[in-house]
């Protein structure tokens, strides 16, 4: 419903306000699957890139080596550490380190710091790896994720698996070594990908799928087949019972337009009609393990809620300056 509302001047503004509903589909700790409704394409995509690039997260960012006679130059080890995901849950109520007035970006500070230890040397003939179970945190509730994932499965199961030796740094010979000091900071994404927090983060318009009866009946079962079996993905199929085309799965339909041009190439224009809802969309989101994917959404649909507010109050003094301008000019 439009609501009229007053600007400066006595200038009238139309504000469509929407609220938009999201409903869980499927959620795993890695993985959510959900619909966002009432809303246009322009929030919709403002939520993906909020959660790919605003939401933050914990990541080494400096890196201090003390001793390193591995084949990797210093450089390469370093980049390597920041691009290890770290539990990041409590990184919302964390500094940035550019705002932190409690240090002096040492590294020492437990608002907007957390420091790494690593020291490894190999001493037998057996190559030795160098893993992120290594990394020795100051703080038990920042640490890798697969050292964080492997640990509850080792308390779960009792033993470990050649799978939970964690993320590989770097391999040692004998007599080689690296020693350092890694200090982890608040980021986004925006300023380095080591930041996001999101693997991929995809939306797709919801499709609404009509298929002309009377026309799909003038048409034999092998023509059936062959439309059906013309779309790249299995969008449609066959009825045992009754012979007839139903949709089997409409949200695998990835807009090809594949069966659009088979009906009119069987001269049979109008067969099928499909169009995206535009107040509709399927998000995919899958999360690094820095954080769970829930909460990354929820973080994001937060950092959103801020941003519009500041816009919100940007406007607001705008609408001010230009009233107090009208009323001096009177």
């Amino acid at each position: 419903m439009a609501e009229k509302t007053m600007g400066g001047a006595g200038a009238s503004r139309t504000s469509y306000q929407r609220y938009p509903r999201v409903r869980i589909r499927e959620m795993k700790d890695d993985y959510l699957k959900f619909e966002l409704r009432d809303t246009d394409a322009s929030m919709a995509n403002a939520l993906r890139r909020v959660m790919l690039a605003e939401v933050p997260t914990i990541a080494i960012d400096l890196v201090e080596i003390e001793v390193n006679s591995s084949v990797l130059n210093d450089e390469f080890i370093a980049h390597r550490l920041g691009l290890i995901p770290l539990t990041s849950d409590d990184a919302m109520s964390m500094r940035f380190s550019r705002d932190c007035d409690a240090c002096d970006g040492d590294g020492q500070c437990e608002f907007c710091s957390v420091e790494f230890f690593l020291s490894v040397r190999c001493d037998s003939d057996q190559t030795l790896d160098v893993t992120s179970a290594d990394l020795q945190s100051t703080n038990p509730r920042v640490c890798p994720v697969d050292v964080a994932a492997n640990a509850l499965s080792s308390a779960a199961d009792g033993y470990e698996s050649a799978e939970q030796k964690g993320i590989i740094i770097v391999k040692l010979r004998r007599g080689q070594e690296l020693r350092l000091r890694a200090i982890a900071r608040k980021g986004i994404g925006k300023d380095h990908a080591k930041w996001s927090p999101a693997a991929t983060v995809t939306f797709m318009y919801e499709p609404q799928i009509h298929i002309n009866e009377d026309l799909m009946e003038t048409l034999t079962l092998e023509d059936k087949r062959s439309w059906v079996e013309s779309s790249p993905t299995k969008v449609f199929g066959i009825d045992p019972n009754t012979q007839q085309v139903v949709v089997i799965d409409a949200e695998a339909y990835t807009y090809d337009d594949e069966v659009i041009k088979k009906a009119e190439a069987m001269g049979k224009p109008g067969l099928i009609e499909i169009y995206p809802r535009e107040d509709s969309f399927i998000f995919t989101v899958e999360s690094t393990g820095a954080m769970k994917a829930s909460q990354l959404v929820i973080n994001a649909i937060d950092i959103l809620k801020q941003k519009l507010d500041a816009v919100r109050l940007q406007d607001e003094e705008s609408d001010m300056k230009e009233l107090t301008s009208h009323l001096g000019n009177l």
